[in-house]
């Protein structure tokens, strides 16, 4: 068994994961529409609907899923040890749904609901990280996204006051001590705290905004 993963939360992640990709596929097919429209209108935002980079979950490397949100030529110019996120804050660098849809709401993350259901991910937990920032981690001895289930949301993405490095390690570090030594019915307890308070920062919109 993985550590910090009991069956029950797995179970858990795929039920959830499941009914979210139906109950927001009209979401799911409206975006795909107005990404279409914006790389008809706009050749500079033209280019793939999905975004894969490859990221670390329990010391194993996945593909994982976004909506593509930077335009083609920024992402044909990323350094090879560089990621997407990195360069998402400029608005230059994004399309037009990108700012005004996918950033702003986070809608950008959704495709990973199915990371969740091919167990790349669960739906609470560390943020996967890409391979090089992992290698970074490790080396300050700091080793848990090598042994922990990443999340598509977690304490520190519900933390919106946090700023600092360290403060999100902290809350990661907290999370994974709890998937370690609680029983698993409180664990899936505390998950669901989580993902209602993800859905509270999703419903304000407190994303990126240009």
């Amino acid at each position: 068994m993985v550590p910090g993963y009991p069956p029950a939360k797995r179970a858990l992640d795929v039920t959830i994961a499941l009914l979210l990709l139906v109950a927001l596929s009209p979401v799911l097919a409206f975006l795909f529409v107005a990404m279409g429209i914006d790389m008809v209108r706009c050749s500079r935002d033209r280019g793939p609907w999905l975004y894969r980079e490859e990221r670390i979950s329990r010391g194993r490397a996945f593909e994982l899923l976004k909506f593509r949100t930077l335009r083609r030529e920024v992402l044909s110019g990323m350094a090879a040890d560089s990621h997407a996120r990195m360069l998402e804050a400029d608005e230059r660098n994004l399309t037009w749904a990108g700012r005004r849809l996918l950033k702003p709401w986070y809608l950008d993350e959704l495709p990973q609901l199915w990371n969740v259901v091919r167990g790349d991910m669960s739906l609470v937990g560390p943020r996967p990280w890409p391979l090089p920032m992992v290698a970074n981690q490790v080396a300050q001895g700091l080793t848990y996204r090598n042994e922990f289930v990443a999340g598509w949301t977690g304490p520190a993405q519900v933390q919106k006051g946090v700023t600092e490095p360290a403060g999100y390690t902290e809350l990661d570090l907290a999370y994974v001590d709890a998937c370690a030594t609680w029983p698993a019915g409180r664990l899936l307890r505390h998950d669901l705290r989580i993902l209602w308070r993800t859905v509270q920062v999703l419903a304000r919109g407190e994303g990126l905004r240009f």
